[in-house]
């Protein structure tokens, strides 16, 4: 969610510059551009974003469809964005990113709230802070996560990034339904994610995570099993902050999140053409950005 963007200003008074081509032909032609300071980065920096398929830790997060029942269709677009301000030389940050979504009754909105520190510990890049997963029409699903991060970048090697998210809130985006009133929590449920970036030829980069999410005792005594999930593309750039990415992204446990596509018919004798939708199935899914 992290970008950066640059604006410079520059003032040359004309007066000067007459005067110096004046006295000094050519001189004020040749110097100017050595004499003029450095675009300065800007604390702020945006991005905006148009996904084919939003997926979270590798599950689907548009899943109602018609008559509430699940939607099995690929192509499930959202529409992405948000900002962030880095406090100087400081190292501390401020953010938002948000998303269309369609999974909770009530709900289409995520939008997430964070803030941190960014320190360098000899050759690692470290990121500490918290961050809250909001869902306006529909609170059950909130959830507040501390997190950890660390990079390890080489020119020739590629950049790894190693980041655990642990929650704090009583609720993991609703699957114990404590809010509900059921008095099971999803507290300590943790999310470790590996990542691996390289650029294989100008403009082009490889990109490959993995991660695994082990699910609090109360979420498990559910039948909702820890899970491991996937996400392994390219992303493209075309500079002035556009890029366009193609990845595969699902994840393994299937059978341990399935929801009722098609109820089928019921002849009285039992039930047929039931249909069963997993929101764990994997997915190649394209996304163009906008940074700013």
């Amino acid at each position: 969610m992290q970008r950066s963007i640059r604006a410079a200003s520059s003032v040359l008074a004309l007066p000067v510059l007459i005067a110096a081509v004046l006295v000094l032909p050519g001189a004020a032609l040749a110097q100017p551009a050595a004499d003029a300071p450095a675009p300065a980065a800007s604390p702020l920096t945006t991005n905006i974003s148009v996904t084919s398929n939003y997926k979270f830790r590798g599950q689907d997060q548009d899943m109602i469809g018609k008559n509430d029942y699940a939607k099995t269709k690929g192509f499930k677009p959202a529409i992405q964005g948000g900002f962030d301000y880095a406090f100087g030389e400081s190292g501390f940050y401020v953010g938002n990113w948000n998303s269309s979504v369609n999974w909770l009754q009530g709900n289409s909105i995520e939008s997430d709230i964070y803030g941190g520190y960014k320190f360098k510990a000899g050759p690692f890049d470290l990121d500490v802070g918290a961050l809250s997963y909001i869902y306006p029409g529909n609170s059950a699903g909130n959830t507040t996560e501390l997190y950890g991060a660390g990079t390890w970048a080489d020119e020739a090697i590629g950049s790894f990034t190693l980041k655990y998210s642990h929650t704090v809130s009583k609720d993991y985006f609703g699957y114990a339904g404590n809010k509900a009133g059921s008095g099971l929590k999803g507290r300590n449920t943790g999310y470790l994610n590996l990542a691996y970036s390289k650029e294989i030829v100008p403009k082009l980069t490889l990109k490959a995570a993995v991660g695994y999410t082990h699910m609090s005792s109360d979420i498990r005594s559910l039948g909702y099993k820890s899970y491991v999930d996937y996400n392994v593309g390219v992303s493209y750039d075309f500079g002035n902050g556009l890029a366009l990415a193609g990845s595969v992204q699902g994840a393994n446990k299937k059978s341990s999140y399935l929801a009722v596509a098609n109820p089928g018919y019921d002849f009285g004798f039992g039930t047929f053409g039931q249909t069963i939708y997993s929101l764990n199935k994997a997915r190649f899914i394209v996304t163009l950005t906008k940074t700013l």
